[in-house]
Formats: structure tokens, sequence, C-alpha cells
């Protein structure tokens, strides 16, 4: 931001989805009672992870990355909107707003990560199963989860580095819930061109390299399913990946209609609904399908639950 502009703009206005108090009183139960779903839907993941030992492999630590980069998510919008609306006070500083969309993006691209990671795992773990436990190693998970922090934390310095140069004058209403990237480099004063080139090149390669990488994966996986020979071994071979397929379908069918309803429809309403299903609904129904299609996790929790309580 130029240093003429520092003193006269200070704050954004988040319009969020409605104006009318009993719209706005229903929004409020529906967001707070995902966000508690969510919060405690993710936790369990959690602790049932870190609490059985049986479930300290790969497959489990990518899932407890997960769940927690999935309740950070969800954490870095829903209670600002919450408070926003008890509050009646829609504004958010400046600065409060860039660390905002920092954190999205930065949760946003570490699921991302995450997911391409889980795929490769159950690359391994069907195509060369006598070798899954050389290769996927406690050293090489732990390096995996590491690059998808380092990647995720350099994307997101550049985008928001990218933002600081920016001035931004009279017209500071964003028309979302959250202080979303897009949003914010449509109100700027400032010539944009290179911002936007950077999120396009950017996107593209940090969308398509993971999700390329997911499709090898699942394409070699499936392959390896059709020559096992019973049914019964089909199936069992299909449900260790069952799971993180409706996940990756989910996630980046969310984020696919984010991208669409930007930039095909003008409503900003319905783009708001569409980037809500991604940045909250996704989170909360992660948890469902890990735990209603996974007996060792619900195995591992009622043991928690049996021995704490």
């Amino acid at each position: 931001m130029a240093p003429g502009n520092q003193t006269k703009f200070t704050e954004f206005i988040l319009l969020g989805f409605s104006e009318t108090p009993e719209q706005q009183r229903t929004i409020f139960g529906l967001f707070l009672g995902m966000y508690l779903v969510t919060v405690f839907g993710n936790i369990l993941i959690m602790l049932a992870v870190g609490s059985d030992s049986h479930l300290h492999t790969p497959m489990y630590f990518f899932l407890s990355n997960l769940s927690f980069v999935d309740l950070c998510v969800v954490s870095t919008t829903v209670p600002k909107m919450l408070v926003s609306i008890l509050t009646q006070n829609k504004a958010i500083s400046y600065a409060g707003c860039l660390a905002q969309m920092s954190l999205f993006m930065f949760f946003g691209g570490l699921d991302n990560f995450l997911l391409t990671a889980m795929a490769y795992d159950r690359f391994v773990a069907i195509c060369h199963p006598l070798r899954y436990t050389s290769i996927m190693s406690p050293e090489l998970c732990c390096l995996m989860v590491l690059l998808s922090w380092i990647l995720s934390l350099l994307n997101t310095l550049l985008h928001s580095l990218m933002v600081t140069r920016l001035s931004f004058c009279t017209v500071h209403e964003i028309q979302h819930f959250y202080c979303d990237l897009d949003k914010i480099l449509k109100l700027s004063s400032s010539d944009t061109l290179i911002n936007y080139v950077l999120l396009y090149i950017v996107a593209g390669l940090l969308g398509v390299l993971p999700l390329t990488g997911i499709l090898f994966s699942y394409s070699q996986i499936f392959s390896s399913i059709l020559k096992v020979p019973s049914a019964g071994g089909k199936y069992k071979a299909f449900s260790t990946c069952g799971s993180h397929l409706s996940v990756v379908s989910l996630f980046y069918g969310t984020g696919l209609g984010v991208c669409l309803s930007s930039s095909v429809t003008q409503s900003s309403w319905k783009s708001t609904v569409a980037s809500a299903m991604y940045a909250v609904v996704t989170p909360m129904l992660n948890p469902f399908i890990y735990c209603l299609r996974n007996k060792d996790i619900k195995g591992a929790l009622t043991e928690f639950f049996r021995v704490n309580f």
C-alpha cells in the first residue's frame, strides 16, 4: 500500500451473505452449527490417530495433518463472520484482512498438497505393497509434509507481498464473508496486472500439477485393481482409497465451482455460496467421509472414550 493512502484507508467491509436481520440469524445458526461440527469431527480424528498406536501409519499420519489443516481453514474465516453478525460490525482492519487472506491461502494450499501426498501413499500401498514399508518411511512422510508447508508458505508470501504494494481509495466493500484475494485485487486503485499474472501462473502450477499427480496415481491404482482376480480382493483394494477419492472429488469439485462462479456468473451471492461450499462445507464433511467408511478410526474412537470417560 502506498504511504499516501495509509492514513486514509484503514479497513474493509465484509458484506457477507445478507443484510436482513432474519436471514442473518439463520445464517448465524447455520454456520455456527457447521463450525462446531467441523471442529469436533476433526479433533476426534486427531485424537483417534494420536491415541491408537495401530494408527501410527503413513495413511493416518497424513489424515491427522489434513484434519488439523481443515480445522485451521474454517477457523480462519467462520469465527470472524459469526462475530460480525453478533456485533453488527462488518468492518475488518487492513492488517486483519491481509492476515485472513494469507492464512486462508496458506491452509488451502496445504490441503491441496496433503491430498496429493495421500494419493501417492495409496499408490504405493496398492501398486507396490511389498515395498510399501521401505518406500513410505517415516522420514519420507515427514519430508512430504514439510515440503507441503514450505511450498504453501512460499505461495502465500508471494501473493501477500504483492498485495501490500497496492493502493486502495474509497471503495472498500468486499462482496464476500472473508477476505478473498481476487475480491481484494478488484478493489485496488493500482495496476493489478502483475498480481493477476502471478495468480494465474501460480494457481495453474500448484493446482494442475498436484491434480495431475493424483490422477496419475489413481490411474495406476485402478489398473492394478483390475488385475486382481477375485471380486473380494478388488473391493478390499478399492476400499482402502475410497475415502480419499471422495475427499479429493469434493475438494476439487467445490474448488472448480468457486472458479466457475467467479468467472462465469456476475452474481456475488452465487460466488459467495460457492466459496462457502469450498471453505466451510468441505472441511466439515471430510471427518464424516473418513469416520463412516473406516473401521479403524471408529474402533480407535470407541477405545479412546472407553478408557478416558
